[in-house]
């Protein structure tokens, strides 16, 4: 970022001097600044924001809470979302900065005394002016060090939330980056006692403090009423270089040494992608009670064109939250997260991101099943038609819909551990096969059933009216069976049941066959005995063949679950790969991001705080290697 001019010059006066207005010139500056600054803001009409921000997390009384009616709005937010947080001690102008980023004026209260305004977290969402499809989430938090509380020990747990919840951190200050300025950051180095990175009771601090980096937002340090000449040996520097100087430490091993570097430490280790704005006066002091109702003109042309700089990076570079394993947050997942973290300080415990990614897996893992389940609901609906011919039909569109929604699980699932979810969806899937394959047999059944007695009544009633009580009455009603039958066979999807029904429906009527088989006078005895071995035979076969049938459909049954563990196995396997590419491709930013603060330190001589630094890279190192999920979903 280059430094503006006239940030320079403004730094050369004193916080009342007032620039001669030479042909209008501050005017047009400033006009051309806010224009910068609305158009960097401006947001779709067609979409409903927030008119005004909310209180998210209310500090009352010592005490951490959440909203309800801040989380319902976070829940109908499914879009991906940016939060932005600013933190600062009281009355350093935290929520004018929030507002102009909101693209307005008004909206989080900027009090007029030393009180602090703000009390807890508020929220306000808005369309993100320059991320279509995504919500800009700007979190303004109370001021730090409010002189009201008695007990501060709310303010690391505010500062630490908004480290949680943030894609970007703000945090505001007056004046430059002296001592006092770092011994009011003094919450960055509570942040080890504040937060836990991995839940496991083996972690050492050194461990768990080292994946800080991977999930810690990016850290904007802004600088209000800022008064210095930028410039080091004579030659101009850019804020972010005043910064990089503020932050190198002092060689040394005392307590005053010690003191001097920690937080130092604390920002160059955590907060590797870091960035610094500084701000003038934005008005003359009677003014500032009141900097929101000011008109442009009133407003120092500097400062204006410095927060439209800010407004414009932050809206332009600030990611959208993600979690580890590069997980997408949204509305829920952001309501989530600030019920986890709260619910966990509230209980005396410490916020833990691997709890928090947890707890989130559990509700959207299961959330995914039943998605998952519906969708193959809708697709067999849509494409069974009972009975079908063969089970064979059955399994095959069980198994393409089964398919779909496997990669629908997936899709909506992560951190499954154990794949207990993945089990809980196939236990449903088969479940559900197997209740289609009742369903279809039943039709089956049923429709043949229908069938026979449409084909075979007028038979039956034939037999009653003796028709065939007569000499070679039996073989005309054999002959007619015969007829009949292959009427039936003809008969198209009739289903899985055609023959079990057939055979037990003629078996019913063997009683009459038989009958009509001895009194008939135009045979012999010997006819008859053949006659009746032929019957024996012939059901011996359709017994065989029942039993064939029977032993094909177990085959068939076995083979599809074969085949749906397959499917299963496949899908996760891919799901891994995928996932263990990009916690690879964090694990290479995170160590990236330490080797070059390892380089800076050595550089800087601090030898043995680089040596540590080393350390925390290998350890980094060695967890990706044998960290990793096995496939047994059995």
């Amino acid at each position: 970022m280059s430094v503006i001019p006239a940030m320079l010059s403004a730094c050369k006066n004193s916080p009342f001097h007032e620039e001669p207005d030479t042909g209008g010139q501050s005017k047009g500056r400033a006009s051309a600044a806010l224009h910068v600054a609305a158009s960097a803001t401006r947001y779709p009409e067609s979409e409903s924001i927030m008119m005004a921000p909310i209180c998210l997390v209310e500090n009352q009384k010592e005490q951490l809470t959440v909203n309800s009616k801040a989380l319902q709005i976070l829940d109908k937010i499914s879009q991906p979302v940016v939060v932005v947080a600013i933190v600062g001690i009281y009355r350093t102008g935290k929520s004018y900065l929030m507002n102009r980023l909101a693209g307005k004026n008004h909206g989080f209260p900027l009090g007029s005394t030393v009180k602090s305004h703000t009390k807890g977290i508020w929220m306000w969402c808005v369309p993100h002016p320059k991320k279509p499809g995504h919500t800009l989430v700007l979190l303004d938090t109370e001021g730090l060090g409010d002189i009201e509380k008695g007990d501060n020990e709310n303010d690391s747990w505010i500062f630490a939330l908004a480290i949680l919840l943030s894609s970007t951190f703000v945090y505001n200050s007056m004046g430059t980056i002296n001592q006092q300025a770092m011994d009011q950051l003094h919450y960055v180095t509570e942040l080890t006692d504040r937060i836990k990175a991995n839940s496991s009771p083996d972690n050492t601090y050194v461990e768990d403090s080292a994946d800080f980096v991977s999930f810690f937002p990016a850290f904007v340090w802004t600088l209000r009423d800022f008064s210095l000449e930028l410039e080091t040996d004579g030659e101009p520097i850019t804020p972010d270089d005043y910064l990089e100087l503020s932050l190198k430490l002092r060689k040394g091993t005392d307590k005053k040494s010690k003191s001097f570097n920690d937080p130092r430490l604390c920002i160059r280790k955590f907060f590797p992608k870091r960035k610094c704005f500084i701000f003038d006066r934005p008005a003359r002091r009677k003014y500032l009670a009141h900097l929101e109702q000011l008109k442009e003109e009133d407003l120092n042309p500097d400062f204006i064109e410095q927060v439209a700089e800010f407004c414009s990076y932050i809206l332009s570079h600030s990611n959208v939250k993600t979690l580890s394993g590069g997980i997408t947050v949204n509305g829920p997942r952001l309501e989530s997260l600030v019920l986890t973290y709260v619910s966990a300080i509230s209980s005396g415990d410490l916020p833990c991101m691997e709890n928090a990614v947890l707890a989130l897996a559990q509700l959207e893992n299961s959330a995914a099943v039943e998605k998952a389940v519906a969708h193959y609901d809708q697709q067999m609906g849509q494409k069974v038609q009972l009975p079908t011919e063969t089970l064979q039909e059955l399994l095959d569109l069980h198994r393409d819909s089964e398919r779909e929604a496997i990669e629908v699980f997936m899709k909506n699932s992560f951190k499954d551990v154990d794949h207990k979810f993945q089990r809980k969806l196939g236990a449903q899937l088969e479940a559900k096969r197997d209740d289609f394959c009742k369903q279809n047999s039943k039709a089956s059944s049923d429709c043949c059933m229908a069938l026979l007695q449409d084909i075979f009544g007028p038979l039956e009633e034939d037999v009653k009216q003796g028709t065939f009580s007569k000499p070679g009455g039996y073989r005309l009603f054999i002959q007619k069976q015969q007829e009949l039958k292959n009427k039936y066979y003809q008969v198209p999807r009739k289903g899985i049941q055609a023959e079990e029904v057939l055979k037990k429906y003629l078996e019913s009527k063997e009683d009459v066959a038989d009958a009509l088989l001895q009194t008939d006078q135009s045979l012999s005895e010997k006819e008859k005995a053949i006659e009746v071995e032929r019957i024996k035979a012939e059901s011996a076969e359709a017994a065989k063949k029942m039993l064939e049938e029977i032993q094909k459909k177990n085959e068939q049954m076995m083979e599809q679950k074969e085949k749906s563990y397959q499917e299963h196995v496949k899908q996760l396997t891919e799901k891994m790969e995928s996932d263990k590419a990009r916690l690879m491709a964090e694990q290479e930013k995170t160590i990236n991001l330490k080797l070059k603060e390892q380089e800076r330190l050595l550089k800087e001589g601090f030898e043995n705080e680089s040596k540590r630094l080393q350390k925390e890279i290998r350890d980094i190192q060695m967890r990706g290697i044998s960290s990793g999920p096995t496939c047994n979903i059995l």
